[in-house]
Formats: C-alpha cells, structure tokens, sequence
C-alpha cells in the first residue's frame, strides 16, 4: 500500500492545476489541435479564437486591454523580454536599479547587463522587507532607463507599493517593471490606475500549467521593446514561435478562476487558514516572523525556527511539503539571500522556512500539518548541542531532576 503523500505548502513554488483548468485544456489537446497562425481552416481558426480568448481572460484580471498581453514560457522569460527588451543593443550602456532581494530572474538578468557596460544600484533590505520609495529616489540618475521591483516577494510574501514605485518613475518618465508573478489572482491588479510599464506573470503561480505565463506591457514600452528571438512574427514580433495553444488556453482559464476568487474573496479564507497555522504553532515552540505581517500576501508564512536548522526540519518533517525559499535554488546548500539580507543574520537565513497556503488547503490540513511542525522541531531542538549544553547544565545545579531527564524523550 502506497504512503500518504505529504500535505502541499509549498503554494509558492507552485501550484497544483485547477481540474477545470485541465478541462479547458485538453480539448486543445486532442479535437481542437489547430496552429493558432493557420487561419484558412476551422482547426487553426478555433485555436486562434481560444488563444484571444485567453488574452482577454488576462488582460481582464490585471486591468489591461488584451493587445498588451505577449504570452511567453513564463515569468522568467517574461522578465528576461522585459529587462533585456528595453535595455537593448540600440540603448547605449545606462543605468538600471532593482533590489537585492529579488527572484534571481531579476538578479541574474541584470548582472548580465552589468557584464554589457550598464549599470546596475541593487537597492538594500529594509526593516520589514519593503522597497522604500525614498530609496528609490536616492538611486535614479540622469541616464536611469529602467527599475524593475518585484510586486512580492516569493520567499517572505512582502508586498511591495508598487504603485507608489510606479508613480516615481513616471513622474520623470522612467520605465518601471514588475515581477508580479506572486500577486496574480491572490492580490487585486489594476494595471489602468498605475504607472506599471510591464507586469510579469505566470500561470503555474496561480493554478494553471507549467511552461506558459505573460508579459504585459503598455504601448510606450511596446514600441521602445526589442525582442529577444526572431523568426515567425508571433505576438506582434516581440516573442516569436508557434503559440502553445493548449498551455495559453489553460493559462486564460486559471484567469478566469481567480478572477472569481477574487470576487468571492477567497484571500480571507486562506488568510485564515496560515493564521490558525501560526496561532498553534506559537502556542507549542518559540518562532519569529520573517518580514511584515501588515504587507503580506494571505497564503505566506516566513518564519524563523531558532536553533532548529530547516533543512534538517524538512528531511525529517516528511508529512509537510514546505521549503526554505526560493524554488529556483532549492539545490544550494546556502542560506536564502533573502532573509540574509532582510535580517543581516545567515544563521536565521538557515533556520528560516517558508510555508504557502492555497486554493486546496483545508483546515484539517492546517491542523495536521501545525502538529507534525511542531513535534519534529521540538525534537530537533532537544538533539541540538545548545539543548544537550543547557540539559547538562540544569542537571548539575539540579540534581533530583537527572532520571526524570534520562527517562523522557
């Protein structure tokens, strides 16, 4: 008999498809297999209807109009095409600013720059994780073309003001781009009421399939972008190939859904949820929070186990799915940039664990998952040298208490 699998909080890493995605999905799979550009016949015509119909599904969520949707492979290439799009090889080498803490899509796109003559100010970690707008300012020069900010970040779930940001870099006609791929469909986007030039995101953040996501631009950054391939002449030429129509399709769906979980407010509900986790572990191990609560996207717990190393915590917490950080170095020995530089602490980066609730967490998963964290921290913490250092200790000064030491485990 097979084990149970694990309960899932790895919400931000991924998600799992929504089945009525995959319904929507499979069609183009199997009658509707047309190419998108071969409009002379029904089968190319009907994939070309769903692949508009799709970008008007995300141009509706994110308040844009669907011209200005460009589906890539997903919000790394979507943020490459950004970046690389408007500091081209026609722009001679100017200035760029980010900050440290964001997804190394951003972090290795801009280091490339740097090896091509521009120059990049990574803006530092502040108190609470939050990009400050004064930062902001301190750091554009004459010849500053573009600030890419994240509008949350992936490990600590700290929304950024985005629109505040936004609207500095407009006032003085600057491009301002976002990886928005945490906020799609857990957080409102109303891209007509902001200075945002271009929004990355993704479909596989938000209950859609891996492989697909979008760039999403306004009409001055489209005509000022430069593609990153050439050949075909797809998506009005700034990202050319032939249209994943079945992946673009579920990507339009899982739109649609979040769009209505948006409506319904189904943040609440998950809100709710990451704070019953929190509540009872509080109440059975000491933790702190990595990053503010007060700006935080609803599914995300950032927390800091001390003396309790997480990587230890996850090999032997086999009934939670949960991380250290960031997907995409989850391979790395290291402790997680992030919170390194959040907390000017690597020891706390180690001992620091993110968990994501999401559309399909139920509260008895919550439960379980509180107790199966708790229990194996506690035991971790007893095996630790510093709780082996203070039980030999306290039985020295104590020692009536030495057998009923011995007997406990």
């Amino acid at each position: 008999m097979a084990s149970a699998r694990p309960i899932y909080l790895d919400n931000h890493a991924t998600t799992r498809v929504d089945p009525r995605v995959v319904d929507a999905m499979l069609p183009y799979l199997r009658e509707d297999y047309g190419n998108a550009g071969s409009r002379s016949h029904v089968y190319g015509k009907s994939a070309a209807d769903a692949v508009s119909a799709a970008r008007e599904a995300v141009a509706a969520l994110v308040g844009a109009e669907p011209d200005d949707v460009i589906f890539t492979s997903g919000a790394t290439e979507s943020n490459n095409l950004a970046i690389k799009g408007i500091c081209h090889a026609d722009v001679p080498p100017a200035h760029v600013v980010t900050s440290c803490m964001e997804h190394h899509a951003v972090l290795d796109v801009c280091r490339d720059l740097e090896s091509h003559g521009w120059s990049v100010t990574y803006l530092p970690a502040r108190a609470g994780g939050r990009v400050s707008g004064e930062d902001v300012v301190s750091a554009l020069q004459p010849d500053t073309r573009l600030v890419t900010i994240m509008w949350a970040n992936n490990e600590t779930g700290v929304i950024n003001d985005v629109p505040g940001l936004a609207a500095i870099c407009r006032e003085r006609r600057i491009f301002f781009h976002s990886d928005g791929a945490q906020v799609l469909g857990r957080l409102p986007v109303d891209l007509s009421c902001t200075g945002v030039d271009l929004l990355s995101v993704s479909a596989h953040k938000v209950y859609g399939p891996k492989g697909v996501g979008a760039l999403v631009l306004r009409r001055s950054a489209r005509r000022a972008l430069r593609p990153l391939l050439n050949g075909g002449g797809q998506e009005r030429g700034l990202r050319p190939g032939t249209i994943p129509v079945h992946q673009v399709v579920g990507l339009g769906e899982a739109a649609r859904l979040a769009a209505r979980d948006l409506e319904e407010n189904d943040a609440a509900r998950i809100a709710n949820l990451r704070d019953q986790f929190l509540a009872a572990l509080r109440t059975a191990v000491p933790i702190e929070i990595n990053g503010s609560m007060d700006h935080r996207l609803p599914g995300n717990l950032n927390l800091w186990f001390e003396g309790c190393d997480t990587e230890a915590l996850m090999m032997r917490c086999r009934e939670v799915a949960f991380s250290t950080g960031s997907a995409c170095t989850s391979a790395s020995l290291e402790p997680s940039y992030v919170i390194s530089a959040l907390t000017g602490n690597e020891q706390r980066a180690a001992e620091s664990a993110r968990f994501g609730f999401g559309r399909f967490t139920t509260e008895d998963e919550v439960v379980r998952a509180a107790e199966a964290v708790v229990h194996n921290v506690q035991e971790l913490r007893s095996l630790s040298p510093r709780a082996r250092s203070e039980r030999a200790s306290h039985s020295q000064s104590a020692p009536g208490c030495e057998s009923v030491a011995a007997g406990t485990k």
